[in-house]
């Protein structure tokens, strides 16, 4: 496996690869590894998963990952479009059941309902989960605005008091989806989502952040070298005690 480049800021390790299947399969390698150690100390693992074509790669390794008893663990997802249930093609309850959730045993899955007809009571419903079963590991991307989950600058905070809230996307956002190959036009993508919030994700033990691809190398500048704070919300790794991000030569090209 081509390792590139090791850069640290704060606490924030960033791993530069040769390509992206590389760090979607060290990403993996790691995640599963840490799985093993927890399920070693305590019952259950509870995680999170980002739902994103710059996730492909991860998730195809995580599945084929040797003697994880995914019976013990309970899945997560990170944001869905209000409106969209998990039959709508492009909806993240969908990809993530296609790519992970229907490919592994686990003993519980448990996802945002996008359709609901009472958001605020779903934002509730997902909150008190996730407040039941604090969050053990994160997998996660970023954004081009350095966002993450749908905690967009705009809209981000670094000490929200919600776990989960409604949040509206904004046009370079909604672009992103379709530069993503998620949607065909920009009046196709929804204008509002559900979001886990920053504490929400990084309240977790261990994450484990792919990002590849040339359209995410600024983020990743500014992830690493803008001050800590709701501009670039993926800043908010740097004071974890344990986060990666996992970059190819493209994304990770102005740290190379």
């Amino acid at each position: 496996m081509a390792l590139l480049k090791t850069v640290r800021r704060d606490n924030l390790r960033f791993e530069i690869y040769d390509t992206r299947a590389e760090g979607g399969r060290k990403a993996a390698s790691d995640g599963a590894a840490c799985i093993r150690a927890l399920l070693e100390k305590q019952p259950w693992v509870n995680i999170i998963f980002a739902a994103a074509p710059s996730q492909n790669d991860t998730l195809a390794a995580l599945v084929g990952e040797p003697g994880v008893d995914w019976k013990r663990v309970r899945a997560f997802h990170m944001d869905e479009y209000v409106g969209f249930g998990r039959e709508h093609p492009q909806s993240f309850g969908r990809y993530l059941f296609e790519h992970v959730f229907g490919k592994l045993p686990f003993g519980e899955v448990h996802y945002l309902n996008g359709a609901a007809e009472n958001p605020e009571a779903e934002c509730e419903r997902y909150s008190d989960l996730l407040r039941t079963y604090p969050t053990d590991i994160v997998f996660l991307g970023i954004g081009e605005n350095a966002h993450i989950a749908f905690n967009d600058p705009w809209v981000a905070d670094l000490n929200d008091p919600k776990l989960v809230k409604l949040v509206p996307l904004d046009e370079v956002c909604r672009e992103q989806q379709v530069h993503d190959g998620c949607f065909a036009t920009l009046d196709d993508v929804p204008t509002h989502a559900f979001t886990l919030t920053v504490p929400a994700l990084v309240g977790a033990g261990h994450l484990f952040c792919t990002v590849p691809c040339a359209t995410k190398a600024e983020a990743v500048v500014r992830t690493a070298n803008w001050p800590v704070g709701a501009e670039a919300p993926a800043t908010a790794m740097r004071l974890h005690p344990d986060a990666t991000m996992y970059c190819d030569a493209e994304s990770g090209a102005g740290l190379l």
